[in-house]
């Protein structure tokens, strides 16, 4: 008798060895010789971080590995247990002993760790690094973007290793044998169709063909009306590759029909990055950002004034106008740069909040506001700090700061 629970397709056929892992060989030989490195007992890295799309196995290659070299997987997603506490009630204990269920060993996986910020979840990418320095087993992060600025320390101390989308010749594959396996008969062009909707994406593919065919046996291409356009929001690399190479305005323009497109992070990415495309052509470099000026103009009066009404233009020049700057040179394949804006941002961001930790302690201390701390102390340790160093250090060490973390923040920037 059935019990009436409906297993996910992508649970139920989720890949039990590596060779099974569709698609990526180049990322799936790059994580083996890792974690045999580890078996072997002399890693040259003891984290390896996966990045690419979603859907795209990588979280299905930690589960096959799992089962393949007999080792207990221990997984949490990143993007919930995120702060310094939830890690390490949840993971800390996992890498330094010994497996409870008589496996070989263990595996960490920390999923969507590009969703932890250091803002909002104080403490959580400190506690992984230190999770790393620290582990027994190997660890596996997974990111969609790890590019970001805040991962930078996390890329420092992982192997990185890039997953593609999954060509459709692939997931068709995967869902004819998927409906061999359930007794659907479904046609060609609907596995098309569904292997295009998907856009490289493995499990949203397996998601849909279960969806329109829940109670059927026939599938036909009437039934793909339930799912609608998937419009899928690309990372921001794909988005400024997209306006940058397109050969008609109208394919530029496509990316404003993605969700949650933040445009203003596209004026800066398509403003680092069109001089790397364009070049050599200076006709096209100006036209390029000619138009993107005349975006930003736009923008500005949408800002001061509330002009809601002229955003269609903006957003129109920053991709069609991009777009059709004269004289592109051919497509060759570039890679962008992160926003020097956004990281020098980020770069101040990080001193002021460094600051704000040690006027805290300062202030505490002396019992003033921190800004007394500012303003009344940090001037006169400064001095000290020139004239007697070893006076420093006794006071900051009798207030448990570092000196480096203090010459860091207020002496070597001047």
């Amino acid at each position: 008798m059935s019990s009436g629970i409906i297993i996910p397709w992508v649970e139920k056929y989720r890949p039990k060895r590596i060779e099974e892992v569709v698609g990526n060989p180049n990322a799936k030989k790059a994580f083996v010789a890792w974690l045999n490195k580890w078996v072997r007992g002399n890693p040259t890295k003891k984290a390896i971080l996966l990045y690419g799309p979603p859907g795209t196995g990588k979280t299905s290659l930690v589960y096959a590995a799992s089962r393949q070299y007999d080792l207990e997987l221990i997984e949490a997603n990143a993007s919930d247990v995120r702060t310094s506490q939830a890690i390490r009630r949840r993971i800390f204990r996992a890498v330094t002993e010994a497996s409870l269920f008589g496996k070989r060993g263990k595996i960490i996986l920390l999923d969507e760790v590009d969703g932890i910020s250091p803002k909002e979840d104080r403490g959580g990418l400190q506690t992984i690094l230190e999770l790393i320095r620290e582990t027994r087993y190997p660890i596996v992060l997974t990111a969609n973007n790890p590019w970001d600025p805040k991962l930078r320390p996390l890329r420092d101390l992982c192997t990185l290793v890039e997953f593609k989308k999954i060509g459709k010749r692939d997931i068709i594959r995967v869902l004819q044998d998927i409906c061999k396996r359930e007794g659907i008969e479904c046609n060609y062009q609907v596995l098309s169709a569904l292997a295009d909707n998907a856009r490289g994406d493995l499990r949203a593919a397996i998601n849909d063909l279960q969806i329109i065919s829940a109670g059927k046996k026939l599938v036909s291409l009437e039934d793909l009306e339930v799912l609608g356009y998937r419009a899928k929001q690309l990372n921001m690399f794909e988005v400024v590759r997209q306006v940058l190479t397109a050969r008609r305005p109208e394919t530029a323009r496509m990316v404003l029909g993605m969700p949650s497109l933040d445009y203003e992070m596209l004026m800066l990415w398509l403003n680092e990055n069109i001089l790397y495309q364009y070049w050599p052509s200076l006709t096209a470099i100006a036209d390029g950002y000619n138009m993107l000026s005349r975006a930003d103009v736009f923008l500005g009066r949408i800002k001061r004034k509330q002009y809601w009404n002229l955003l269609p233009y903006a957003l129109e020049l920053m991709t069609m106008g991009v777009a059709s700057a004269r004289e592109k040179p051919p497509f060759k394949f570039v890679k962008y740069k992160f926003p020097e804006k956004l990281r020098m941002l980020s770069r101040l961001r990080e001193r002021r909040e460094r600051m704000n930790n040690i006027l805290k302690v300062i202030g505490k201390a002396t019992h003033v506001s921190m800004r007394k701390a500012l303003t009344e102390i940090v001037p006169y340790l400064k001095v000290i700090a020139e004239e007697k160093p070893e006076m420093l250090r006794r006071i900051l060490k009798s207030m448990d700061i570092s000196e480096k973390y203090f010459r860091e923040v207020f002496v070597g920037k001047d």
